[in-house]
């Protein structure tokens, strides 16, 4: 079949930088099961962040030919991110996807949540979980934990103007301005940092979307108890409350634009 106009010339142009963070704690016996499930041409390089693990993390993930970061001690889930995230920007990643390596999320998805951001569909895209009440709980999730997801996706929805099917997904990816503009070093070093970035990520005017995913959980997969549970919803109350204050003119430490 004839083509019409000028026909391409040497290789195809070259798709974004796309990294893989992984949030590492004790995940020696679930790391290689969620990277073998990565597509592999889906990504460019996978960066763990070791947060002083007891188990043999570190020594798997180089065995397995990954790039691993170490906390100098134990910053918690958040402080792991914000190590993630800067050394993703160091080596130049246009689009950052966070995932769990509990290989409760389905990483198989990663292409697909790269593709979002990719085709500026949105700027931050986050997995969604609750495609419904059946599902969840025959997956194994809480009840407490079911209407609890519940009842703070409802609110959060109504405070920053969105209609997300949840916010505390822990696969979610980023494209660069985002971690550029995001003052992510600001923010809590325990769970509640994942709700302060997507309140940052709202108020400077990013997009934010999600998709369906399937989840598991069993006996490896981490997952929050109940009392830090309920730190991290009053720190999506208190980041909600701070958002809508500061579309009046409050000002908040919470939402300046990140120093380089």
């Amino acid at each position: 079949m004839n083509s019409i106009g000028p026909q391409p010339t040497g290789s195809p142009p070259k798709g974004p930088h796309v990294i893989v963070v992984m949030p590492a704690y004790n995940a020696e016996q679930t790391l290689e099961q969620t990277l073998r499930a990565i597509p592999a041409d889906s990504y460019d390089e996978v960066f763990v962040g070791d947060d002083c693990s007891q188990d043999g993390t570190v020594q798997l993930a180089e065995k397995l030919g990954l790039k691993v970061f170490q906390t100098p001690q134990n910053l918690g889930y958040g402080g792991n991110q914000k190590m993630l995230y800067r050394e993703a920007l160091k080596a130049g990643a246009d689009i950052v996807v966070m995932l769990h390596p509990d290989y409760q999320y389905d990483p198989s998805l990663v292409p697909h949540f790269v593709g979002f951001l990719r085709h500026n569909v949105c700027d931050v895209i986050l997995g969604n979980r609750i495609r419904s009440r059946r599902e969840a709980l025959k997956g194994g999730m809480p009840f407490w934990k079911y209407l609890s997801n519940r009842c703070l996706t409802i609110m959060l929805n109504l405070a920053y103007g969105t209609n997300l099917s949840e916010f505390h997904s822990g696969f979610r990816a980023y494209r660069r301005v985002v971690l550029e503009t995001v003052d992510f070093e600001s923010n809590s070093d325990a769970f509640g940092f994942d709700a302060q970035f997507l309140a940052q990520s709202i108020r400077h005017g990013f997009t934010i979307a999600d998709a369906p995913m399937p989840v598991k959980y069993f006996k490896e997969a981490s997952s929050i108890r109940f009392l830090p549970s309920v730190r991290y919803g009053l720190v999506n109350v208190k980041a909600a409350g701070q958002f809508i204050l500061s579309r009046i003119g409050f000002r908040f430490r919470l939402f300046a634009r990140r120093n380089p």
